[in-house]
């Protein structure tokens, strides 16, 4: 004879609660010759944000990780590149990390202690590129504005303060997109 459990079981009251039916989404990257990527969620498109440039291959693990955090939810992944093959995976969230410890019933009476300075991990994106020389410092900007060169090919460019305060190394490249030229100067 087989014991009785010493709890009881409760019959679920939903389907959530139940566990129903595991839907995970399909994401889909679609590789094109020139590199550029086309995304879609269930068969729906997944564009890049307003006035941001095109999805890259490059892009790969920033969509990755904005999808799993954004969704929570397993993800299946399937890359299909130019020369046709495929490759599937399943993709799991970041596990979300417990703030505070649980309270005991002797801790919860006793005065309160203090908690030690929880530490914030950044989130970073990755931008990459190539056709750099083995070993050589590559600067890394951020665009703040455009601006248009002169007649002679002079270019002068107005910062704000705030600008200024977010160029952390004090420097400020300015980058002809169709020359080519590259000048590095600090902010006078």
């Amino acid at each position: 004879m087989t014991p009785k459990p010493r709890y009881r079981r409760a019959l679920p009251t939903s389907e959530s609660e139940a566990g129903g039916p595991l839907v995970v989404p399909v994401v889909e990257f679609t590789v094109h010759e020139d590199g550029s990527m086309t995304v879609t969620i269930d068969g729906n498109p997944h564009n890049p944000p307003p006035f941001a440039p095109g999805w890259r291959r490059e892009s790969f693990p920033t969509i990755l990780d904005d999808l799993a955090l954004r969704l929570q939810t397993p993800l299946r992944v399937q890359v299909r590149e130019t020369d046709g093959t495929t490759f599937t995976d399943i993709i799991t969230p970041p596990r979300a990390r417990r703030t505070e410890p649980p309270l005991s019933a002797e801790m919860s009476s006793a005065a309160p202690v203090p908690r030690p300075a929880v530490s914030v991990v950044p989130v970073l994106r990755q931008v990459s590129g190539g056709g750099f020389v083995p070993g050589e410092d590559v600067a890394v900007a951020i665009i703040h504005t455009h601006s248009d060169a002169a007649g002679d090919g002079s270019v002068r460019a107005l910062l704000t303060p705030e600008q200024v305060a977010a160029a952390h190394t004090g420097e400020v490249i300015l980058f002809g997109r169709i020359s080519g030229t590259i000048v590095i100067g600090r902010p006078e």
